[in-house]
């Protein structure tokens, strides 16, 4: 990561916490009145193919101890009314402001894969994680939706894992290689203005 680049990650990030402090305060006031503790769901992610990190998010499902492995179509009975509405507006990803404020993640670069899919595919992500993972990216705007679709499809643990593995996880490395070749301060705002352009009331 170049050091404009961070520059750019820290002071965006302490620009928009400020902005939402207020506003988050309250939407966590409403979701502990509407679905209880705990507020937060932490997991593991990869930062490089060795070195994971602790992924914050608000909470969208009911707990589970065996919980593992991507969200399909096997999990959504466990999604919460509230966890619906944080998923469709992207809201449950405030908390990785604090992420990018640590160095784990970025604003734009590779969605943060589970260990699992990074130990067991190490050529597809020893490049795509040469780039900081990133709360937004090029497959973030232009798979997103479809993969929700493909995986909304699948009923149990394993027909999710096999969608994700052979219809998902290639398609998205391309587009993070294509932003790792291409990748300039102005296409990380460019890519930053269409997220949030696509997740504001009226554009989804």
């Amino acid at each position: 990561m170049t050091p404009a680049k961070r520059l750019l990650d820290i002071t965006l990030a302490l620009l928009i916490g400020l902005i939402l402090a207020i506003p988050f305060t309250v939407l966590l006031l409403w979701l502990l009145i509407t679905q209880g503790r705990p507020l937060f769901h932490v997991s593991e992610r990869m930062k490089t193919p060795t070195e994971p990190f602790s992924l914050w998010k608000l909470r969208t499902m009911r707990p589970s101890a065996a919980d593992s492995g991507v969200s399909g179509g096997d999990k959504a009975d466990r999604v919460t009314p509230a966890g619906r509405r944080l998923r469709r507006t992207r809201l449950d990803e405030i908390p990785q402001l604090w992420n990018i404020l640590r160095g784990d993640m970025s604003f734009v670069g590779p969605r943060p894969p589970l260990r699992q899919y990074v130990e067991r595919f190490p050529a597809i992500y020893g490049p795509v994680l040469q780039s900081r993972p990133g709360v937004t990216g090029l497959a973030s705007l232009h798979f997103h939706r479809h993969e929700e679709l493909l995986l909304r499809a699948c009923n149990t643990p394993q027909e999710t894992d096999a969608v994700y593995v052979r219809r998902c996880i290639p398609r998205k490395a391309r587009l993070d290689l294509i932003y790792q070749a291409r990748r300039t301060i102005c296409l990380d705002l460019m890519i930053v203005a269409q997220t949030a352009k696509k997740v504001l009331p009226g554009n989804r």
